[in-house]
């Protein structure tokens, strides 16, 4: 059984493994989207993205071990069959399915989660990610429970918001 000061402790490592893991997530969605889709995408307040008739795509990647959590990429489909023809090399008029969209957000999401699970174990946070998730529909959010510490951050490119938000668990629970 846990006591107060454990529980008290666990809590303040798990808000500094937040802010380590929000830093670099900022670092990931930058780079990975300048090395890859070549978008400068600026840091801008978290914003639910508006409804359109598309609708919205989430793509997810987990890590597992001394961090445990889940980063999610929410943009709209018009913007990610952009990031998917940027990705591919072609045209958006050659994004012909829904497919390539979620495989290009798909694995994009596995890029940044790559990226920061990388550094994590660097600073000595071993941990394995798990494969990557899409969800789509409209105005879509995700539900966390209590215990888990939320982080939701902003970014754009151009006319178009990309919003990524890490849940984070305490793993000696």
């Amino acid at each position: 059984m846990i006591n107060n000061d454990q529980r008290q402790y666990m809590n303040e490592v798990l808000t500094e493994q937040a802010q380590q893991i929000e830093e670099l997530t900022t670092l990931a969605v930058q780079e990975v989207f300048l090395s890859m889709v070549s978008l400068q995408v600026a840091i801008e307040p978290p914003v639910h993205l508006p409804a359109t008739s598309e609708g919205q795509i989430i793509g997810s990647v987990g890590f597992i071990g001394e961090a445990t959590g889940v980063i999610y990429l929410y943009a709209q489909v018009g913007f990610a069959k952009i990031i998917t023809a940027r990705m591919l090399g072609i045209t958006e008029q050659d994004v012909d399915s829904d497919e390539m969209v979620n495989d290009a957000m798909g694995e994009l999401s596995n890029m940044v989660v790559g990226y920061v699970k990388s550094r994590l174990c660097d600073r000595g946070l071993p941990c394995t990610i798990t494969i990557p998730s899409i969800v789509r529909g409209q105005q879509l959010s995700i539900e966390r429970p209590n215990e888990v510490i939320r982080r939701a951050l902003g970014f754009r490119a151009g006319e178009h918001h990309l919003l990524a938000e890490v849940l984070l668990k305490n793993s000696k629970e």
